[in-house]
This record gives C-alpha cells, sequence and structure tokens, in this order.
C-alpha cells in the first residue's frame, strides 16, 4: 500500500527553488509517490515561453536541450525528488493540448485526434519520445512507474482502437525498461464488458464505452501492471456521493483480474467541503477495497518565482484540508490491510 499526490508541475517549473520547496513539504506530508508530466510537447518553439522537452513540426522531431526550458528542467526534478526518497509516475503523453498532447502529434503528421493510435508516422514519433525518456530516466530509482497517456481517449471509437495501441505501445516500453512498472493512464471508463463483474452497473456515460476505453479489457493486458482510475464529478455529471460505488467496481475488476488498481486522481473544487466530500472515498480505498493507494490532484503551494500552474482543485500546504486528506491518510494507509485478494 501507498500513498501519493499530482504534482504535473513539478518538471514544469523553471526555478530550482520552487522544485525545491515543493518536493521538500511533498515529503514532509509523507508522500512518497508523485505524478508528474513527463510531457512537453509543442509544434513552434519560437513562440514558446514554458519548458518542453521535444518540438514537432514538418522540419522533423527535436528534444530541448536548454538548460533552462528544457529536458534539464525534469532531470532536477527527478534528481529532488530522488534527494528526498519520493518516486515519481511520468505519464509520457497527453490527451489534452496542454503542454503538447496528441494534437502536438497530428499535426505534425496529419490526421485528427482520433486517427493518433493508428497515425504510423506519428506513432514512430511517439515512440521515439517514449525511447528517449525511458532511457535516460530507467537507472534512476526515483522512477516508480511509465505510463503511456494522462486519461488517453478517443471519443465514439471502438474500445478495440485504444486496446491495440496499450499493448502495442507497453509491450513496447517493456522492450526497453523490464524493470519497471506500466500503466495506461486511462479514467477507468467501464462498458458492457463489465456488467457481470460489478454490482450497481447502470446505463450512463461511464459506462457507455463512448470514450473508447474498456478499463477491463485494458487491465487484461500482460504488460500493464496496475490499473488507473480518475474521479471528476463536477465535469461528468454524477453525484459525489456516487466515488465510493466508482472505487469499488474498479476495485472488483482488479480482483478478478488480479491486478492492483490505483485512485490516480480525484478532486474538489475550492469552495466546497473537500474533507467532508473526499473523506467517504478515501474510507472506501482504506477500510472497503484492496485499492493500492490515492492520490488527490493535486498537490498545491506558494511558489517562491511566483509560478502559478494551479488550478481550482489544488490542495495546499500548511492547510486543515492537507492535514487530514493528506498527511492522516498516508498514516492510515500505512498501516492499512488489503481487504481483497490482489
Amino acid at each position: 500500500m501507498y500513498q501519493g499526490t499530482n504534482a504535473w508541475w513539478l518538471g514544469h517549473l523553471k526555478s530550482n527553488q520552487d522544485v525545491d520547496l515543493a518536493v521538500d513539504q511533498i515529503a514532509a506530508t509523507g508522500y512518497k509517490v508523485v505524478r508528474a508530466w513527463g510531457f512537453g510537447t509543442t509544434n513552434d518553439e519560437s513562440n514558446e515561453y514554458d519548458v518542453y522537452y521535444q518540438v514537432l513540426n514538418s522540419s522533423g522531431q527535436y528534444f530541448n536541450y536548454n538548460p533552462t526550458n528544457g529536458i534539464a528542467r525534469l532531470d532536477y526534478a527527478i534528481a529532488a525528488a530522488q534527494k528526498k526518497g519520493i518516486q515519481l509516475i511520468l505519464p509520457l503523453l497527453n490527451n489534452f493540448d496542454d503542454l503538447g498532447g496528441i494534437n502536438t502529434y497530428t499535426n505534425a503528421y496529419g490526421g485528427d485526434h482520433n486517427s493518433f493510435y493508428t497515425n504510423t508516422r506519428a506513432q514512430t514519433a511517439y515512440r521515439n519520445y517514449i525511447r528517449f525518456i525511458v532511457n535516460r530516466y530507467k537507472s534512476s530509482p526515483a522512477i516508480f512507474s511509465w505510463e503511456l497517456c494522462n486519461e488517453p481517449r478517443c471519443s465514439g471509437c471502438s474500445s478495440s482502437i485504444i486496446t491495440k495501441w496499450a499493448s502495442d505501445t507497453s509491450a513496447y516500453i517493456k522492450s526497453l525498461d523490464p524493470n519497471h512498472m506500466v500503466s495506461l493512464g486511462d479514467e477507468g471508463w467501464l462498458t458492457s464488458t463489465s456488467a457481470s463483474t460489478v454490482q450497481n452497473y447502470e446505463q450512463s456515460y461511464a459506462y457507455t464505452g463512448y470514450e473508447g476505453v474498456d478499463f477491463q479489457k485494458n487491465l487484461a493486458i500482460p504488460t500493464l501492471d496496475y490499473g488507473t482510475v480518475h474521479m471528476y464529478f463536477d465535469q461528468w455529471g454524477y453525484n459525489y456521493s456516487w466515488g465510493s460505488t466508482w472505487i469499488a467496481q474498479h476495485n472488483a475488476i482488479g480482483k478478478a483480474l488480479n491486478k492492483p488498481v490505483l485512485l490516480e486522481e480525484y478532486a474538489v473544487p475550492e469552495g466546497m467541503d473537500r474533507i467532508a466530500t473526499a473523506g467517504p472515498w478515501q474510507d472506501t480505498v482504506l477500510r472497503q477495497t484492496s485499492v493500492a493507494g490515492d492520490m488527490m490532484w493535486q498537490f498545491g503551494t506558494r511558489f517562491p518565482s511566483g509560478a502559478l500552474p494551479l488550478d481550482n482543485y489544488a490542495v495546499f500546504w500548511n492547510t486543515t484540508e492537507l492535514a487530514v486528506l493528506g498527511a492522516q491518510h498516508v498514516r492510515d494507509m500505512a498501516a492499512k490491510r488489503a481487504v481483497a485478494t490482489l
């Protein structure tokens, strides 16, 4: 059992002081695993002022070795995490446009978002990037796992498209680094595949397979080591009380397939009672399932440089929210015993 948090921005901070402060506070909270973006792509570096790791355009594919805004920033973040005994989950791609997602590949190589998964030129470039990152860091003790994509979707597609892509891509990563775990990074969308496996299955958005993802079929892929689940009920149109059902359903699938499941993102927007809302979800993880861990979105702090990479879900350092949902939950999870066989 382990407990972690999301800090997507860790390798995208330009200030060493910002990184050091954040890592110190994350470690002081008791977190041992942090999920931070391992991607950063632009199609036009001439108009890019943020950190980016690669360029994709008609001239080719280039990696950014500039020490102030290139891969050196991720180098520093990984080294800082290592010093504090923290391990990182590194997603290698984003479904969305932030910091260069799938569309930066299709902008360079043609097609649209949904065709990315079968676009030969885009997949070749993506594997080049995978090789660049995995070979650079696979010997680091600060790597917890590799992740194929943050929240991959292929809206309206057959789920077989992402399942095949996930199978092929995870096998490729394992060929480069057989010593680290690999996950898909999906939100955990369910389909009729799971109707006989889970209780309280229903015909609504999260269960229709509309986003082209079948959690159960993907978790069965031999080269994926654990499943990921995300929860954003303010965006999905569900009541917050449904969260414990969503967690339990994925736990049941993990048990059936004998694989761990990680509640990798969950969030409550500012202005709500986060302890009252997220507390029951944490209790479900802790006392009612064998879910291996959970990671709030996202850790928040005040950066010395004035950088503002946070959103309205951030749970800030030195607050009661973080003391209860962070530090106390870390201590509780450390004493957790599995309820189901995983």
